[in-house]
């Protein structure tokens, strides 16, 4: 069991690693739709890259959760087939999202012996990821 500094201080040196094996520069919440970002998750259970929808308004949200499920076949077969689309996602704070995701189970931040094999899984799907938004964007953005 780590402590809560011992357990931050593994985050973050998990964190600078990664950007030093890969340094590029992500579009995360660089793209222009408000509320709409990509987004990279690792913690004790696994590790996951995800586009988060989290407009309050959901008439908002749901008009853009229905483009991109327009589009759910041709992510799922040229970038990333076991992508999970999730309408309705509740956040640890409560707040309610709508989540394109790909995860790795089995790895965790706390075990440095995971972290190359993350560090490859975050990167190969966070740029299929990409690669889908850049290639459909113009059907995605409001």
């Amino acid at each position: 069991m780590f402590s809560k500094e011992e357990a931050k201080r593994l985050r973050q040196d998990f964190w600078v690693s990664f950007g030093k094996s890969f340094p590029r520069k992500w579009i995360l919440y660089n793209t222009q739709i408000k509320d709409f970002a990509f987004k990279f998750h690792f913690d004790k259970k696994r590790a996951m890259v995800s586009i988060d929808i989290e407009n309050q308004d959901l008439e908002k949200r749901m008009e853009l959760w229905e483009k991109l499920l327009s589009l759910k076949s041709l992510l799922q077969e040229d970038y990333l087939p076991s992508a999970v689309f999730e309408d309705t996602v509740y956040l640890d704070n409560g707040k309610e999202i709508s989540r394109i995701s790909v995860s790795k189970e089995n790895v965790s931040i706390h075990n440095k012996n995971t972290w190359q094999e993350t560090m490859v899984f975050l990167r190969n799907n966070m740029e299929q990821l990409e690669s889908f938004y850049k290639e459909y964007e113009d059907i995605i953005r409001p």
